[in-house]
């Protein structure tokens, strides 16, 4: 069984979602696992697919043909999956928001060879003030060389920086 990695996008509507599974089991494909959202009237997902070899061709090219609905897809290629090399992670910042957050926060797990493998953020208003507040919930790999203790120093000098609250733990 080969695997597709396909990426959607699309305007916002009831049967999107509906469309590109009926298309997916018409060609012989099993959809494995997925994250889709919608976003300013928009629809976006990226998705995993199992098939067979011989409708390989055929579902990529049905995909594709989604177009005339206006769902656009994107393939990506696939390699070998990594072993379990990382050490998963979780990540919650709260605070005022302000451009260059993620910029500056991801920058810094970069630089320690942390990847983020899951990432979800938001802004919406402060429950006393109103002012708005940024959130980020990730999901973290940290190589197994690198301590959740140095990662958590490091990290909170960068939140006395920024001004925000930062949680790690350990995922179970």
């Amino acid at each position: 069984m080969d695997h597709l990695i396909v990426t959607v996008f699309a305007p916002d509507k009831p049967g999107q979602v509906e469309q590109i599974a009926s298309c997916i089991a018409n060609h012989g494909g099993n959809w494995l696992e997925s994250r889709m959202t919608h976003m300013a009237g928009q629809f976006a997902g990226i998705l995993r697919i199992g098939v067979p070899a011989e409708a390989h061709a055929q579902l990529r090219d049905a995909l594709e043909g989604l177009s005339a609905y206006g769902i656009r897809v994107q393939f990506a290629d696939i390699g070998m999956e990594p072993s379990s090399t990382w050490k998963p992670i979780n990540m919650e910042l709260v605070g005022n928001d302000r451009p260059g957050i993620v910029r500056d926060v991801t920058r810094l797990l970069t630089e320690q060879g942390v990847n983020v493998e899951q990432l979800v953020t938001n802004v919406e208003p402060a429950p006393m003030s109103s002012e708005p507040l940024f959130r980020a919930n990730a999901l973290l790999g940290l190589p197994q060389t690198l301590s959740l203790d140095v990662l958590q120093k490091r990290l909170e000098t960068l939140a006395d920086d920024l001004m925000v609250e930062l949680k790690l733990k350990a995922d179970e």
